[in-house]
């Protein structure tokens, strides 16, 4: 029994750091996924403190599963991890049974879960807290309660630094398709379904309907079409990119010419322009002035209608030029408001945070002088 609880102890500690971990390493795009649970909830009113609360559940889950590892506080500890479990496995179970929200958040980008799959998983985890609670004699604690408290302070300081830094400039670990490395136009192509057809046709003579994996040699004097169907034999592959397009003011597909250029070029990536950071706009401005200069595309992809690009171009006085994509996309492409990403050959060169906004010489001297 102390050994199957001290296994169970060890493996749902380890869990939820682990799920609090990657959380916290993109906790921007944990809150886009709060303010889907909220839009369907009807709580809309709470998406304004989402990442809020993106950070505070993605810190407290690393914590409660370090100090379950510590055997501290154990029945507090225990109590805690079991509201979390009920309250993650109806979201889980609701989400599954009405089809609202297709995946769960609970890994992140590092493993999509189905709402299925998480539902499960969380039950999984009940039973295991169960097991703990009522094996709870057999746990003890590592350490003394002057040394649990400085460990855990010292933890719970670390764990809410990481998702603060993460937020204030990129994820540590980009698991999202449009990570540096990553072939942006390779990742909108998908593979099909391979599929095996088969006919159904009718003899002249008989009558009888038969069915042919293969059109048969001189079919049409010999059978009449009945129908067909398909069968599934090798599953595709979905692309990971998906809904990317790019079109200009005037409405004008420009996808293509901007993500397959094969010279160095700028995405400057700003999803809601009214949202967008102003105290960098003059370093923005300043460094398309220089790209300009160097004849090296520049160009901003943002979701805000034109209205609310004329009236910022009035205030801003941006002289690059604006592209409209779909907001969804752009929050995946960068985790800022604004954010900088260079490509070449459609492939992510390198990005930054608005936090970490680079110079014009040192991208200059990093990779287009190289």
């Amino acid at each position: 029994m102390k050994i199957v609880v001290t296994i169970s102890r060890i493996f749902v500690g380890l869990l939820f750091i682990f799920s609090g971990f990657i959380k916290a390493n993109d906790p921007l795009g944990f809150s886009y996924k709060l303010d889907e649970y909220f839009e369907v909830f009807g709580t809309d009113f709470l998406i304004p403190l989402s990442l809020v609360l993106a950070i505070f559940m993605c810190v407290l889950e690393m914590i409660l599963g370090f100090m379950l590892l510590l055997g501290a506080r154990l029945k507090f500890t225990l109590w805690m991890l079991t509201l979390l479990i009920v309250f993650f496995g109806f979201l889980t179970f609701y989400s599954a049974y009405f089809d609202v929200v297709k995946s769960c958040g609970c890994f992140g980008d590092a493993i999509p879960l189905t709402p299925w799959e998480s539902f499960i998983k969380d039950m999984v985890l009940f039973v295991l807290v169960i097991f703990i609670i009522i094996g709870r004699v057999h746990v003890s604690p590592i350490m003394g309660m002057r040394a649990e408290n400085v460990f855990v302070t010292i933890f719970s300081i670390a764990a809410l630094s990481f998702p603060i830094y993460t937020y204030s400039f990129l994820p540590v670990i980009d698991f999202r398709p449009y990570a540096i490395g990553k072939n942006i136009p390779e990742q909108t192509i998908g593979v099909p379904d391979q599929l095996k057809f088969f006919y159904k046709l009718k003899d002249k003579k008989t009558a009888e309907e038969k069915e042919f994996d293969h059109w048969p040699d001189k079919w049409d004097s010999l059978y009449d079409y009945v129908g067909n169907r398909n069968e599934v034999i090798a599953k595709g592959v979905e692309p990971k990119i998906k809904d990317f397009s790019i079109s200009d003011r005037d409405g004008n597909d420009v996808t293509q010419s901007i993500i397959t250029n094969d010279q160095y070029n700028f995405l400057l990536v700003a999803y809601d322009l009214d949202k967008s950071s102003e105290g960098i706009q003059h370093h923005i401005n300043d460094f398309y002035e220089l790209c300009n200069k160097d004849g090296i595309e520049f160009v901003c992809l943002t979701a805000s209608q034109d209205d609310k690009i004329t009236s910022f171009v009035a205030s801003s006085k941006a002289a690059y030029p604006f592209y409209s994509t779909d907001g969804t996309v752009l929050k995946t492409m960068i985790r800022s408001n604004p954010g900088l990403m260079l490509l070449k050959g459609g492939v992510v060169i390198d990005m930054w945070h608005h936090n970490s906004f680079p110079s014009y010489s040192m991208v200059k001297e990093q990779y287009i002088q190289k």
